[in-house]
């Protein structure tokens, strides 16, 4: 069992810059691929990045690249996503994922892991 907690969401304007933190407990982290989710209201949940278990190789949606940069640090449990040039459409709950296996996921049914989830609201 893995417990994921996301924290580091909050209100910013557009422009503005946002770091995510998933903090992992229970079985081993590194030995899982992981990834960061968001759900905008009336919408499905989204791939937003993943990284795999090394943290050697990561993959981000077209909507984030060159604005979002996904890491992970194994000795702190920790996953990050660090968001730079926040825009309105990015407003989201952003949820931290461990897959089922070691390698990058982009599909939701790939994780097995889930945290709550953290709210970012970007105002324009």
């Amino acid at each position: 069992q893995v417990r994921l907690v996301e924290s580091g969401g909050g209100l910013v304007q557009a422009g503005g810059s946002l770091r995510l933190s998933c903090i992992a407990s229970g079985r081993t982290f590194s030995s899982y691929a992981m990834g960061w989710f968001r759900q905008s209201p009336g919408k499905e949940r989204e791939f937003v990045a993943t990284i795999d278990w090394h943290g050697e190789s990561a993959i981000h949606s077209d909507s984030v690249v060159g604005r979002f940069q996904i890491s992970r640090n194994d000795n702190k449990n920790a996953l990050y996503l660090q968001m730079n040039n926040l825009k309105p459409e990015d407003t989201a709950i952003y949820y931290c994922g461990a897959a089922s296996s070691a390698y990058r996921a982009t599909s939701e049914r790939d994780y097995i892991y889930w945290g709550q989830g953290t709210q970012v609201t970007v105002s324009s």
